[in-house]
C-alpha cells in the first residue's frame, strides 16, 4: 500500500479496532492458478502473536483455500469508511484556486502465511466464536448450539478453516492531514454534516480541535 508518512497509522490498538469493526475482509493470494480473492468475515485474536492472528473459513468448494494450503502468503484488506472530498470545501480555494478533488479513507492491510485446517472440533470452536462476535448485541442472539448436531456436523464437512498469524500490519488514515488546518476544518465540517454515514464516521476520526 502506498503510505505517505502523513497518513500512516502505527497505533496497534487503532489498527485492531478497525479490523474488528470491519464486517467483511478481502483475502488475496497468488498461487498456481494466478491471483485469487475471497470476501470473508474474519475473527481477530489480538493477543496471539506480535500483531494478532486472523481466523476465518472458506467453502470447501472454493479453490482459493488450496493455494493457502500450499504455503502461499496472503494479503487481507480491511476497508474502513471513505468519502469524496470536494475542492470547494477548502477555504484556501477562494484565495488561489489551487485545489483538486481527492478521496479520504481508512484502510488496514495485514499479511502473513495462513495455516489451513479441517478438524471438526476446531472448526466448531471457530464458528462459535465468529457467531458470538456477530450476534453480540442482538436481543435474541443465535448460538452454534441452536443448530441440530447432525446438521452442523454436515455443514462443517463443507468448509475449511484457516489461521493467519499477522506478520506485517499497515494502516492508512487519509484524513486531509496534508492540507492546511483551515482546509482540514472545512473538510471536517462538510463530512460531519453529510447525509452519508461513512462520511460522518470519517469526520469522527479527524483530530480537529473543536
Amino acid at each position: 500500500m502506498y503510505l505517505p508518512a502523513a497518513f500512516r497509522q502505527d497505533d496497534l490498538t487503532e489498527l485492531h479496532r478497525q479490523i474488528t469493526n470491519s464486517r467483511l475482509a478481502t483475502v488475496v493470494s497468488h498461487g498456481p492458478g494466478g491471483l485469487q480473492a475471497s470476501h470473508l468475515p474474519l475473527l481477530l485474536v489480538a493477543d496471539e502473536g506480535k500483531y494478532g492472528t486472523l481466523y476465518g473459513h472458506f467453502a470447501k468448494a472454493n479453490p482459493h483455500w488450496c493455494d493457502l494450503a500450499t504455503g502461499s502468503e496472503a494479503l487481507v484488506i480491511f476497508s474502513g469508511p471513505d468519502a469524496y472530498i470536494s475542492p470547494s470545501w477548502y477555504p484556501s480555494k477562494a484565495e488561489h484556486g489551487k485545489a483538486v478533488p481527492t478521496w479520504n479513507y481508512i484502510a488496514v492491510h495485514a499479511q502473513g502465511q495462513p495455516e489451513v485446517f479441517d478438524d471438526p472440533e476446531r472448526l466448531r470452536r471457530l464458528l462459535g466464536r465468529l457467531s458470538d462476535h456477530h450476534e453480540a448485541g442482538r436481543p435474541h442472539p443465535w448460538t452454534i448450539d441452536d443448530a441440530p448436531r447432525d446438521y452442523l456436523d454436515h455443514r462443517l464437512r463443507a468448509i475449511v478453516g484457516f489461521a493467519l498469524p499477522i506478520q506485517r500490519l499497515e494502516g492508512k488514515w487519509k484524513l486531509s492531514q496534508n492540507r492546511p488546518d483551515v482546509d482540514r476544518r472545512g473538510v471536517w465540517k462538510e463530512l460531519g454534516a453529510s447525509s452519508d454515514e461513512h462520511a460522518r464516521e470519517l469526520a469522527r476520526h479527524m483530530a480537529i480541535d473543536h
